[in-house]
């Protein structure tokens, strides 16, 4: 299905050096240094040829964070959460093919809209059926999709929002009617609602995975392993792997470390100096480059000090994005207060606001003078480059008055259940992730006031307003007008810090090959084949 616009592959702002600092390690290629300066998203590197397709073998692939459930329902169906995981298990009814700019059918047939992207009819394939036998028709993905919702999914704010109606006019038919025009409509079933989860998975009272995708579970342990085996009634025949397996390993050096010594065969990096690391020991993979990857995360609800604008704004004037480049990117991020860097094709002339910190200490001193005590919690990973984050958050805070408190979390999902059940912190730092495909979904997702996944606590009529004329923008130009209102009252408001985009990679081992990349940096494995390492 043809995208009705294009993503320019446009420069990132990256420096990758001529010494490759891991020469010689079995995941390198000792040759060469891998140059994505030119890529925003897409496969880098010399991937050898890897001829035919052959059949056998078990693929580790390291991802962010090892899940902590097999149901996409429970947030479990991004690129850094799960989304890879899941669309093993379930598949996707649509992906994004990230060289041709176009959204294609997976699990689905085909999928096509009406003259003003108001109604989508989606076909599904005929004979596709789930791991148990039982048959992938529009009943399935109906109860999939209000599993999803019920359950209030990641991206279940932005369905309710855009989607009047489902309706089943029969076996192989789905057909949605939104609640206004949406050409990037396509992008929700990438994601959760695109992950079909067969309806005898609640037979029961407990939930079994029981998917259409190419793997079935064999043996899962929480945020430790996950093992899959191939599907033999996968629709689109068994896949080459044998086993796919998901093993949690903390920490990116450490995931790069294990891909270089044959541990694992891919590895999930979004720390900038390790992505570095990686190109320059010629690693082959995947790269794709998100907006707002790294932001100072400012909790405004009720009681909080960010309830105070000035409060928030002091917070944003005080910090560097440079010095967290340098202390915690080794100088190979991408630092800088614009939501929408120049490497984006959503760059508009509004500019971000800059660090200042004189304005930074002359906020604090108007909200202290009124009775706040300067005193703020910033709730961290127990890691080191998420530690080092923190320190430099501390030190530039405090430069300028605050008093700051570091709480840890041991794992990931503590942090997130601080950050965003609990709401239990003043400042964190995220990554809101904005997609050049779609810049609606993860803007809804983060800005909108009655979002779920709003972890600022951020309530603005305003932005709401902005958000709706986001969606319904029927052109390039129109859709960037509208990101360039939202900057300003981004600037006005001062909801987050912003402090730079993220450039994230997957690179994988020379033996690895067919690795089919879809949109938010899911990955599908059902083609996927290994040669002699």
């Amino acid at each position: 299905m043809k995208r009705s616009r294009l993503v320019r592959a446009t420069e990132l702002v990256a420096a990758i050096t001529a010494t490759a600092l891991l020469a010689g390690c079995a995941g390198g290629n000792a040759s060469s240094v891998t140059d994505a300066s030119e890529v925003t998203t897409g496969l880098v590197g010399e991937q050898p040829d890897g001829g035919e397709p052959v059949s056998g073998g078990s693929l580790s692939y390291a991802t962010y964070n090892g899940v902590s459930s097999l149901d996409p329902a429970d947030r479990q169906d991004g690129g850094a959460t799960g989304g890879s995981e899941m669309a093993a298990i379930y598949d996707l009814l649509m992906r994004y093919d990230p060289e041709t700019r176009e959204y294609r059918p997976q699990l689905a047939q085909s999928l096509t809209a009406n003259d003003d992207d108001t109604v989508w009819t989606l076909r599904l394939r005929e004979g596709a059926t789930f791991s148990d036998g039982t048959a992938v028709d529009s009943a399935a993905v109906r109860w999939s999709i209000d599993h999803y919702l019920e359950k209030k999914g990641t991206h279940t704010q932005v369905w309710k929002a855009s989607v009047a109606d489902v309706a089943t006019p029969d076996a192989s038919t789905v057909v949605f009617t939104l609640k206004q025009p949406w050409n990037e409509f396509p992008i929700l079933l990438t994601t959760g609602p695109g992950m079909v989860v067969a309806p005898s998975s609640a037979a029961g009272g407990k939930f079994t995975p029981i998917g259409a995708g190419p793997f079935t579970v064999e043996k899962f342990a929480s945020q430790d392993e996950l093992v899959l085996t191939a599907s033999p009634t996968y629709w689109n025949g068994r896949p080459h792997l044998d086993k796919l397996r998901f093993p949690a390993i903390v920490g990116d050096q450490a995931k790069l470390d294990a891909l270089h010594t044959g541990g694992v065969q891919a590895a999930y990096l979004n720390r900038a100096e390790v992505v570095h690391n990686s190109l320059a020991a010629g690693d082959v993979g995947y790269v794709y480059t998100v907006s707002l990857g790294s932001n100072g995360i400012i909790n405004q609800r009720e009681g909080r000090p960010g309830a105070d604008e000035r409060v928030r704004r002091a917070i944003v004037a005080a910090v560097d994005p440079e010095t967290l480049n340098q202390r915690v990117d080794g100088g190979f991020g991408m630092p800088g207060t614009d939501m929408l860097q120049d490497w984006s094709q959503w760059h508009g002339d509004v500019a971000g606001t800059g660090y200042d910190p004189e304005a930074a200490k002359k906020l604090l001193a108007e909200a202290k003078a009124d009775g706040y005590d300067g005193r703020l919690t910033y709730a961290s990973l127990q890691e080191p480059g998420a530690q080092n984050r923190a320190l430099a958050y501390e030190a530039m805070l405090e430069a300028v008055g605050f008093t700051v408190d570091i709480a840890y979390s041991n794992n990931v999902n503590d942090l997130v259940k601080r950050m965003y059940a609990q709401h239990d912190y003043d400042i964190g730092n995220a990554g809101f992730n904005i997609l050049e495909e779609s810049p609606f979904v993860r803007m809804y997702g983060n800005f909108y006031g009655d979002s779920t996944s709003n972890v600022l606590g951020y309530d603005n009529p305003e932005m709401d307003a902005l958000l709706t004329e986001l969606q319904s923008a029927r052109g390039d130009d129109e859709r960037r007008e509208v990101l360039g209102t939202i900057q300003t009252l981004v600037n006005e408001t001062a909801p987050t810090v912003v402090t730079g985009a993220g450039k994230f990679f997957i690179p994988w081992s020379p033996e690895v090959h067919g690795v089919t990349p879809s949109a938010d940096g899911i990955l599908l494995f059902g083609n996927a084949w290994l040669t002699a390492g």
